[in-house]
């Protein structure tokens, strides 16, 4: 991928206590990781010769939404405009789930219009991810 054209962000409810702020961008960011490995860099040695993993090789800004602004994005991302973007959602119904399976078998019988969106990322071109959310501040 060409980092310069390509953008991600994500869009987190700014209402949530900062414990789940910060459980929902980890959740959305290892999703991501997954989809797009190549977003990862090549693991690194410090001056001492200690190893870090690769961390992402561009920045992920997190922007304050609510879940109005967040299944907003996600009715545009139906669009054909916006069908090639990544976008990983985190629902309130798969933050109650204990496990895998359970999130599994209650999201088969939950109609989307009942999911209450806690966050969303989003990765892609550039152009089409500051359409969906060029307008949403930082959050802070």
């Amino acid at each position: 991928m060409d980092w310069q054209k390509e953008k991600c962000v994500m869009v987190i409810d700014e209402k949530l206590p900062a414990g789940m702020i910060a459980n929902t961008a980890a959740i959305l960011g290892i999703t991501l990781g997954k989809e797009l490995p190549g977003m990862v860099g090549a693991e690194v040695t410090d001056q001492s010769g200690s190893k870090h993993l690769g961390i992402t090789e561009f920045p992920v800004p997190i922007l304050q939404g609510s879940p109005q602004i967040i299944r907003r994005i996600r009715e545009r991302l139906r669009q054909p405009d916006f069908q090639d973007l990544t976008a990983v959602d985190f629902s309130d119904l798969a933050r109650s789930c204990k496990t895998y399976e359970e999130f599994t078998e209650k999201m088969g019988r939950v109609p989307e219009s009942d999911l209450r969106y806690l966050g969303i990322a989003i990765c892609g071109a550039k152009k089409k991810v500051n359409r969906l959310t060029g307008s949403i501040p930082l959050l802070r």
